[in-house]
């Protein structure tokens, strides 16, 4: 009786998200005011001159652009008890977040308002917009699995907590909520990965599971293992009535056809959200459009400079244009104030405003003039293996210089399910680079610049191995896709005893 309810709850919603999505401009602007009423309330706002009535001119000229490092004096004290530092209120939670391009974890702030009103609300508008394209939805009948993180609490400060986005989150779920997950707490909170993707298996695999949220890597494990513990050969024996399946964190074309073979279903629906530590950004615009939508009302202030530029150049949402890679800068609930997120997006619409992720700040590879980025490798791997009938689990990729070897690019792959012939799929992956990047295609020219792609394929369960040695296995932790330098490609090589 509970489950239409529900359902109804949330197809009512559409109009609403459109509406707000469609004066997305106006609704910046009412955000920002709002903000800077709270950070005139601030130790970091009092810093820098800020008052209740501060324009946005002014805030740009005051407040300046920011990376961690900067605001990590704010934030330690925060976690050391102290309040009132970055936003006006207690703060007591934080999303332990080991960032892509740093070995060193980072500690996100998570206020009440930016877990309610940007964590949870993005996340009801991802069941707005499924619910609203799928008004026959029946996943309210059965329960949602989330791969998530841990959570412990932290030691300099026995009020204070932190651990993954994902558990933070779990640990504040309403009742209701709770009610309609899998597996129970107990489980979901479990630090070590191995004995959790073992508990959770045995768990669920007599549930009702009808949506399932994560990153697809992990995601990918569980399914495996839950077909390993039932005796299952298709995952649709264990949860007949699965067909949502929410990720994020990283490109889903690559493993799109792996999850069809895994989950043969015409009812099988997918949904991209951009939730990262930081906020909630956006979700997918249309089953049939790889765009997200630019969530605009819901506690994050955007700023975007152009990559070609620098954070000087910064320009608010209502001066963005068209196909012109932005790196993000974001001020939000949680007291993050020009927050260079380390994330690049292309705009591919205004009204509303809808964007592609095409990679972060610093993981690129530029060593020969190339300017590859993640959108690149991406999408050229996932052509190559449905070229090839291969199936990847995951890969990292770094230049070789010329001093060492032959000029070029080293692939570490790790495959779930090998290509036939790997001469072959390397020539169709070195295609695919050339299909998605015109300087790449320069570059590789008569073989002069950059040679054929170099592939090492690693053995099943070595990135995992790898993430595990430096503690980051399972959760929201995610393989680096692309370095300029060869620390990740000779650290992991070395640790496999790879030349």
């Amino acid at each position: 009786m509970i489950a239409p309810i529900i359902s109804w709850y949330f197809r009512q919603r559409s109009h609403d998200l459109r509406e707000n999505l469609l004066q997305s401009v106006e609704m910046q602007d009412a955000l920002l005011e709002d903000l800077i009423r709270k950070l005139a309330h601030t130790e970091y706002g009092q810093k820098y001159g800020i008052g209740e009535s501060t324009r946005y001119e002014e805030f740009r000229q005051l407040i300046p652009i920011v990376n961690y490092e900067d605001l990590e004096p704010f934030i330690a004290r925060t976690m050391a008890g102290e309040q009132h530092l970055l936003w006006p209120g207690d703060i007591t939670w934080f999303a332990k977040s080991s960032g892509t391009t740093s070995n060193t974890s980072k500690y996100i702030p998570i206020s009440y308002e930016s877990m309610e009103f940007n964590h949870y609300e993005g996340s009801r508008e991802a069941l707005t917009q499924y619910c609203s394209s799928n008004p026959n939805t029946q996943i309210f009948k059965g329960k949602g699995l989330l791969v998530g993180g841990s959570t412990k609490v932290n030691e300099f400060y026995n009020k204070s907590f932190y651990g993954d986005l994902s558990a933070v989150l779990m640990n504040h779920l309403p009742g209701w909520a709770n009610w309609k997950s899998t597996p129970n707490m107990d489980i979901a909170m479990l630090e070590n990965w191995e004995e959790k993707l073992e508990k959770m298996a045995r768990a669920t695999r007599s549930e009702n599971v009808s949506s399932i949220s994560g990153v697809p890597t992990w995601v990918l494990l569980l399914i495996k293992k839950v077909l390993e513990v039932s005796g299952k050969t298709q995952i649709l024996e264990v949860w007949p009535h699965l067909e949502l399946f929410v990720h994020g964190g990283v490109n889903f074309n690559p493993y799109r056809e792996q999850f069809k073979e895994l989950i043969p279903s015409a009812s099988m629906h997918y949904l991209e959200t951009y939730n990262a530590s930081e906020g909630f950004f956006g979700l997918q615009a249309d089953q049939d459009s790889p765009d997200l939508l630019l969530l605009t009302h819901h506690g994050v202030f955007y700023e975007f400079y152009p990559l070609s530029g620098t954070p000087e150049n910064t320009i608010p949402l209502s001066e963005v244009l068209i196909g012109i890679n932005y790196a993000m800068v974001i001020t939000t609930l949680g007291g993050l104030w020009r927050y260079i997120i380390g994330d690049t997006i292309q705009f591919t619409g205004t009204k509303p405003h809808t964007f592609t992720i095409t990679g972060r700040t610093k993981l690129f590879i530029n060593a020969f003039g190339e300017e590859l980025v993640i959108e690149n490798t991406d999408l050229a791997i996932a052509q190559a293996c449905k070229e090839s009938g291969a199936m990847l689990m995951d890969y990292t990729v770094a230049p070789v210089f010329m001093s060492e070897t032959e000029p070029g690019h080293e692939w570490l792959i790790e495959f779930s399910k090998n290509p036939d012939n790997l001469e072959i799929f390397t020539r169709q992956l070195d295609n695919a680079l050339k299909r998605s990047n015109s300087d790449y295609t320069a570059k590789r020219q008569g073989d002069l610049a950059i040679k054929m792609p170099k592939i090492v394929v690693l053995k099943e369960g070595s990135f995992g191995e790898w993430l595990k040695r430096k503690g980051k296995l399972g959760g929201q932790h995610k393989v680096p896709r692309l370095s300029n330098n060869r620390i990740i490609v000779n650290e992991i090589k070395l640790m496999f005893g790879l030349k």
